[in-house]
């Protein structure tokens, strides 16, 4: 059921998941004005996450998109700590998948929340849940 997702789990030990891009060039004048910096996801990742949503799409069964309802249900906040500590163990695949779609959604509103799950292994450590979920 999860294995469109769980396939990233080899790509995703060597890819660099992305980057903060700071602007260096422009000076903060006017003409000039300095651009917030933001993540540029790597290929893989972009990918991820357009599979995060056509997954979210394909099984309306789930609810997904009330995946803050789903973690608060399993006694879970849509926050950064408390997503990265849940105790997976015990976890079904359907919280999984909710905890998967509040990173994907978090990172719009606070740039490079998502990169930091990659960065932490969170990520990979959900869809190994999921992958034994699937077995």
């Amino acid at each position: 059921m999860y294995q469109t997702l769980t396939d990233y789990l080899p790509e995703m030990e060597s890819d660099g998941f992305g980057k903060w891009i700071v602007d260096k060039d422009n000076d903060g004048t006017p003409e000039n004005p300095i651009r917030l910096p933001y993540v540029k996801y790597s290929q893989v990742v972009r990918r991820f996450i357009h599979d995060i949503y056509s997954s979210q799409e394909n099984h309306p069964e789930y609810g997904l998109n009330h995946y803050s309802d789903i973690l608060r249900e399993n006694n879970l906040e849509w926050g950064k700590e408390s997503m990265q500590k849940a105790d997976i163990s015990v976890l079904d695949g359907k919280c999984i998948m909710a905890l998967l779609v509040g990173a994907v959604r978090a990172d719009r509103f606070n740039e490079g929340t998502l990169l930091s799950f990659f960065d932490s292994g969170t990520i990979a450590k959900w869809l190994l849940r999921l992958k034994e979920l699937d077995s």
